[in-house]
This record gives structure tokens, C-alpha cells and sequence, in this order.
């Protein structure tokens, strides 16, 4: 029986791309989203994959959201943090409503998630937990104190939880995407692209969504079970850690 991967944030952009390629090596997987109804049934009805809505902010929805996953599909063996939102502004004109808005999304939903699926990959022993951090999470970004700083904490999350359940057959890694061409990404002015971004890249390009993909899949695999408390950077070479 395949096993299950639940991706947060599954159906759009990075996440789709980790949704699709986790399918495509033979998993069970079941996406949520936040609030996007249309491209998430739009995604549904393209890929064939589950799709749950639910707020990764809110402890007691991930729990009854991971419950239905179970429920339906059987027990989540891999976990793909990726959901994440973007307030970006500099601190001095940062308000609030924003700082905590993408602490909520981006850290506090590792903890909401992973405690809702830590006790059974426990019981059965076995457990992949990835969590996409950022390249601005490990260098910083101007704008970006709360998403770099919920970013950097990713990291040490990754390396605490894993020192807990190696010994229970349960690797928790990080993965870091540089520039990506999402649609967000590609949104960005052409002349800001290539002036701004582009010349920081040595190889030249933006990555792709699939490129992440790969990376999820290879953490994911249970040949990859030596592996735990490692951060994969992917970035082109534009950040060496």
C-alpha cells in the first residue's frame, strides 16, 4: 500500500510541484490550501489529488483537518511544510497585524502540524518531515524581517525535532529555494528581473517549481533515512551556507 504525503499549501506554485512529483513516485498524497477554492479544485481535477482546506495558523484545525486526511486515506508517513505568506515591509514601517500574520503561517503551522503527526509516525516508526525554509532564511532580506525571520526558525525547528526522533526511524529535514519561477516570481518587471535578480544568480536562471520537487522527493524516500537535520539549499549557487 502507497504510503501518504500531506503537502501544506499543495496546490499552487512550489506546492503543486511537490504535490505532483510526490504522486508521481508513488505516493498517496493530499494537499491543503488556505483559500483559494478555484485553483485548488482546479488542481484537484487536473492531478487527481485530495485536496483539504484548512487554516495551518490554527492548531485545532490542522488536528481535525489531519484527521480527516487519516481518515480517508490512512496515515500521513510524509509531511511537506510548505505553506507560507509573504507581508513584507521594513521593520520601521512593519505593523503588527503583519509580523504575526506570517509567524502564524510560516512557523507556528510547523508546530501545528508536525505535533498532529509526530505521536503516529512515533508508534509505527517510520516518519519524513520536510519543511521548505527560504534562501532569505538563511541570509535576510531587506523587507523581510518577519519572513526571514520565520524562515531562519525553520532551521532550528528542523535540527531540534530531528535529534528527538532519529531513533524512532523519523528524519526531519529542511529544504531552502532560492529565486523560483512562480507565478509570483514571474510577475516581478522584466527590468527588475534582470537587473535586480537575475545578475545575483550564478547559474544565470530563476529555478523551477519541479527543481524543488525533486528534492522533496529524494528527502522523502525511505533510502533517505541516513539523512536527518540537513537543510538542502537550492539556489544556483546565489547563497553558499
Amino acid at each position: 500500500m502507497a504510503r501518504v504525503a500531506l503537502v501544506t499549501g499543495g496546490t499552487r506554485g512550489i506546492g503543486a510541484a511537490i504535490s505532483i512529483g510526490l504522486k508521481d513516485a508513488g505516493y498517496t498524497v493530499a494537499a491543503s490550501y488556505g483559500g483559494n477554492d478555484e485553483a485548488a479544485n482546479k488542481f484537484k481535477d487536473a492531478n487527481g489529488i485530495a485536496v483539504y482546506k484548512w487554516d495551518v495558523g490554527d492548531f485545532e484545525a490542522c488536528k481535525a483537518g489531519i484527521a480527516q486526511v487519516e481518515s480517508d486515506l490512512g496515515p500521513v508517513d510524509v509531511l511537506v511544510n510548505n505553506a507560507g505568506i509573504t507581508r513584507d515591509g521594513t521593520l520601521h514601517r512593519m505593523s503588527l497585524e503583519n509580523w504575526r500574520a506570517v509567524m502564524s503561517t510560516n512557523l507556528d503551522s510547523l508546530f501545528n502540524m508536525t505535533r498532529n503527526v509526530i505521536e503516529g509516525m512515533r508508534s509505527r516508526g517510520y516518519g519524513r518531515i520536510i519543511s521548505i525554509s527560504s534562501i532569505n532564511g538563511q541570509k535576510g532580506q531587506l523587507g523581510q524581517a518577519n519572513y526571514s525571520a520565520a524562515k531562519a526558525g525553520v532551521f532550528g525547528f528542523t535540527k531540534a525535532v530531528a535529534q528527538e526522533n532519529a531513533f524512532k526511524g523519523i528524519t526531519v529535514n529542511a529544504v531552502a529555494p532560492g529565486y523560483i519561477g512562480t507565478e509570483m516570481v514571474r510577475a516581478v518587471p522584466e527590468e527588475i528581473l534582470n537587473t535586480k535578480i537575475l545578475p545575483l544568480i550564478p547559474a544565470g536562471r530563476l529555478g523551477e517549481p519541479e527543481e524543488i520537487a525533486r528534492c522533496v522527493v529524494f528527502l522523502a524516500a525511505e533510502e533517505s533515512g541516513f539523512i536527518t537535520g540537513a537543510t538542502l539549499s537550492a539556489n544556483g549557487g546565489q547563497y553558499m551556507a
